[in-house]
C-alpha cells in the first residue's frame, strides 16, 4: 500500500491517492486497474480503513483510490476551480499509469465507488464511455442533481447548486444521471454493477435508475440486499462486485 502526491492541473494544487499493489508482479506484467471512489465527508483512505478491498489486490489488479473531498467527482458549475471530473478522467488516470505497471485502455480499466463515489462512477461511465469498461454504483446517489428544495436541508440545497447548478438548468441536466442515461447509447455504455440496501432512503431512487436502464436495454444488474448505508453492508458486496468486474474486465 502506498499514498501518492501528485500536481493536478485541472485543480491546480497537489492531490493524494492510495495504490494497492499485488504482493508480486512478474517483471514486464501489465495489470488492470480499478479505480475505488469514497463517500461524502469521506477520504482517499476510507476504502482501505473501512473495508477489505486491499485483498482484490491479490486477484491481479491495481486498485487506486482518489481524493474527491466532497465533489460528487465532477467539475463544479458554479466554482470554475474545482474540476473533479478533469482531474479524475485526466489528471489522475495519467499519472497512475506513469507510475505503476497498469495496462492502459478501455478494456482493462474500471470504476466503483460508494454512495457520493458511486454517483460518481456512474456519471463518469455515462460521460465517458470511452475511458471504463465497467462501472460498480454501491448505494449510488444516483438522485442528487434532482433532489427537490428543501428548508430542512437548506445547507446540503447550497451545497448541490454549487456543485450542479441552478435547478432546471443545463449543467445540472449535464450532471443527472437520470437525463445522461436517456440519452447514452446502451451498447458503448460500460457494464454496470448497482446495489443498494434495503433500508437505505436512497432505494427509491435506485429501483427508478434501474427501470431506466432496463427500459433502454443497457448491460447491467441491479441488486436490492440487506442492511443500511454504511462500510458494513458496503464491504459485504465487495466479493460480487469483484466477481461481476472480472467477468467483464477485458471486454469491449
Amino acid at each position: 500500500m502506498r499514498d501518492v502526491t501528485f500536481r493536478s492541473a485541472a485543480l491546480n494544487r497537489d492531490m493524494q491517492y492510495r495504490v494497492v499493489l499485488p504482493a508480486s508482479i512478474a517483471a514486464g506484467s501489465k495489470l488492470p486497474v480499478i479505480y475505488l471512489l469514497h463517500g461524502g465527508d469521506g477520504s482517499f483512505r476510507d476504502w482501505s480503513n473501512y473495508s477489505d478491498s486491499a485483498r482484490f489486490a491479490e486477484r491481479g489488479l491495481i486498485l487506486v483510490m482518489p481524493e474527491g473531498d466532497d465533489s460528487y467527482f465532477v467539475n463544479a458549475a458554479e466554482r470554475p476551480q474545482d474540476r473533479y471530473e478533469d482531474y479524475i478522467v485526466n489528471d489522475l488516470i495519467a499519472d497512475v499509469e506513469s507510475r505503476f505497471p497498469v495496462a492502459a485502455g478501455r478494456t482493462t480499466r474500471a470504476i466503483v465507488g460508494v454512495s457520493m463515489g458511486g454517483f460518481g462512477a456512474v456519471k463518469l461511465a455515462l460521460s465517458h464511455p470511452e475511458l471504463f469498461v465497467f462501472a460498480g454504483g454501491i448505494s449510488p446517489a444516483v438522485d442528487v442533481p434532482s433532489r427537490p428544495f428543501s428548508i430542512k436541508r437548506i445547507r446540503q440545497w447550497r451545497h448541490h447548486s454549487s456543485i450542479f447548478g441552478p435547478w432546471g438548468s443545463q449543467a445540472r441536466r449535464n450532471g443527472d444521471p437520470f437525463v445522461l442515461a436517456r440519452s447514452a447509447d446502451p451498447a458503448r455504455t460500460p457494464y454496470l454493477f448497482l446495489t443498494c440496501g434495503e433500508q437505505e432512503g436512497l432505494l427509491p431512487a435506485n429501483r427508478s435508475f434501474a427501470a431506466l436502464l432496463e427500459h433502454r436495454h443497457f448491460r447491467y444488474e441491479f441488486h436490492v440486499v440487506p442492511g443500511g448505508h454504511d462500510w458494513n453492508q458496503w464491504d459485504e458486496r465487495l466479493p460480487s462486485v469483484f466477481q461481476s468486474l472480472s467477468e467483464h474486465m477485458g471486454s469491449n
